[in-house]
């Protein structure tokens, strides 16, 4: 027997899985884990960020509202008391600069205060006689070149500009509004400032300003505030970035260590960790590697059992063909020359079929993997491969020319999810081996049923049966069992082998068995293949 092969049917345009898009990794702890530390960390640094900003934008509203309040008793002060002048009313410098002095002004705050022509009549820090001091450089070396020198510039016109930003406070102030907001100074500290206009009915007599300087102190304290967050979401990237490099990195090195000393080592099976145990992507794939491994090895002891059956086959014809060979030059008689001849003969086509079976039955896997599988209707495969015997007799009888009919007891058409060229070698497997044992002008009766989401398909033969001993060893590598009279060596003993590789390969079962009339003799073999059903 054949087996026929075919090459895969290549792929239909579009027929590629689609991409699955971005989403929350359903039953991946591994990913939900990840997901969350990360989030966690980047969540206590967004929320402390926002509570800061909120307190930062809070604290220095708070300050302007308390200069405002404070300047606005002050100017009110300084309006009902050092107002002078009828009709026009102006600022007595002299008593505006004696309240100024009366007034508590905080060391942290500087008060100033300007006539309606910009000039100014009195400041805090004069009238508290405030020195301000900073710390001098160290001593220079004679000749040594002043390291300040070069920043006069940049300090001066870092004071031009805070001394244009005053100005423009004080001009808008002296329209009649209050003006609130943070500027740099003249030393380069942002401070929080406020402008009031002292007005007499609806005259501007001057500008009164309330400064505060402890804006940065706000700003570093909150920064330093914004450490412990900082400090709490770093441990928990850290504590996520161990956890992860434990849980996944780890294991997945000593894999990929088990699996290279595998490469390197010539080695039949891999030492992997066991992390079977966990209940994660990892004890999946360590379970799925250790499977697969396992497979593999026994995929390598049968490669190694199949080379020495298929040496030990192939030595016996070729013992038989050496023996004929060295007989025929001693052997004169016409007669028993042509005998000899024929011995060769069948012992040259046996290995021929022998070879060919071999050959089909190694490239039985590599089949299997590239043709894909699809719906297929059980019904008209079977009815396909009848129609390649009755082909066959229509020239007439000949020896062997025994009937194939196939009978469908199915309302609805049967389908399994298969390939179409190995399923149908499976059948033809069975029906040649049922019509080897059939009598001449015998028939093989195919049978296709349903039942419980089951495909059944039966092959029965008329045949002398299968002894009750061998009913599992005929699916074994050739093996072969044939009645007296039989042509010796005209099966290979791979057919019945190659059927249950492949049906196995889908998911079904096959199995073998007497059928016996009413009196318990035997009246033929019987086939049976079991093939889960599928939904078109």
């Amino acid at each position: 027997m054949a087996i026929a092969t075919a090459k895969p049917e290549p792929a239909a345009r579009g027929s590629a899985e689609p991409r699955r898009r971005l989403a929350w990794p359903r039953g991946s702890r591994l990913g939900r884990l990840i997901i969350i530390l990360n989030v966690l960390a980047l969540t206590i640094v967004i929320v402390g960020a926002l509570v800061l900003n909120e307190l930062r934008s809070g604290l220095v509203n708070a300050k302007i509202d308390s200069l405002t309040t404070q300047g606005q008793l002050i100017a009110k002060i300084i309006d009902q008391s050092a107002t002078v002048g009828e009709p026009e009313p102006a600022l007595d410098p002299y008593t505006a600069s004696a309240i100024l002095q009366l007034l508590f002004i905080p060391r942290s705050q500087r008060a100033r205060l300007f006539d309606a022509h910009g000039k100014v009549l009195a400041d805090s820090f004069v009238v508290a006689d405030r020195v301000d001091w900073k710390v001098l450089p160290p001593a220079r070396k004679p000749g040594e070149k002043d390291p300040s020198a070069g920043r006069s510039p940049r300090a001066a016109q870092r004071a031009e500009r805070a001394r244009n930003a005053l100005s423009g406070e004080i001009a808008q102030a002296m329209r009649g509004r209050t003006v609130a907001g943070t500027r740099i100074s003249e030393d380069g500290d942002r401070v929080v400032s406020v402008s009031i206009p002292i007005q007499h009915v609806r005259a501007v007599l001057g500008v009164l300003t309330l400064e505060a300087g402890d804006v940065d102190e706000i700003i570093s304290a909150e920064r330093k505030a914004l450490l412990p967050f900082i400090v709490v979401a770093m441990t928990a990237i850290l504590i996520s970035s161990v956890l992860l490099h434990r849980l996944i990195a780890v294991p997945v090195q000593r894999l990929a260590r088990a699996a290279d000393h595998v490469r390197l080592q010539g080695a039949r099976a891999i030492a992997l960790p066991d992390l079977s145990r966990r209940a994660d992507e990892l004890g999946d794939l360590s379970r799925s590697l250790t499977d697969m491994t396992h497979s593999l090895s026994e995929r390598m002891d049968a490669i190694e059992r199949f080379a020495a059956d298929v040496a030990h086959e192939i030595k016996n014809p070729l013992t038989s063909i050496r023996s004929a060979i060295e007989t025929l030059d001693l052997v004169t008689e016409p007669a028993a020359r042509t005998r000899l001849l024929g011995i060769l003969k069948n012992d040259v086509n046996r290995l021929d079929r022998l070879v060919t079976d071999i050959s089909n039955a190694s490239r039985l896997d590599a089949e299997l993997s590239r043709e894909q599988p699809k719906a297929l209707d059980l019904a008209k495969l079977l009815s396909e491969v009848a129609s390649l015997y009755d082909a066959q007799l229509r020239p007439g009888p000949a020896p062997g020319s025994v009937r194939v009919g196939v009978t469908v007891d199915a309302a609805r058409p049967v389908l399994v999810l298969a390939r179409e060229t190995p399923m149908g070698q499976v059948f033809r497997n069975l029906i040649d081996n049922a019509r080897s044992f059939s009598p001449e002008d015998g028939e093989v009766r195919v049978v296709l049923t349903r039942a419980r989401g089951k495909a059944t398909v039966i092959v029965d033969d008329d045949g002398p049966g299968v002894p009750s001993d061998n009913l599992e060893t005929i699916f074994e590598r050739f093996y072969t069992s044939r009645p007296k009279g039989r042509a010796f060596g005209g099966n290979s003993g791979l057919g019945l082998s190659i059927a249950r590789q492949i049906v196995e390969a889908h998911g079904g079962a096959i199995h073998a068995e007497n059928r016996r009339d009413a009196t318990g003799a035997v009246i033929g073999a019987r086939f049976v293949v079991d093939l889960p059903e599928t939904r078109e």
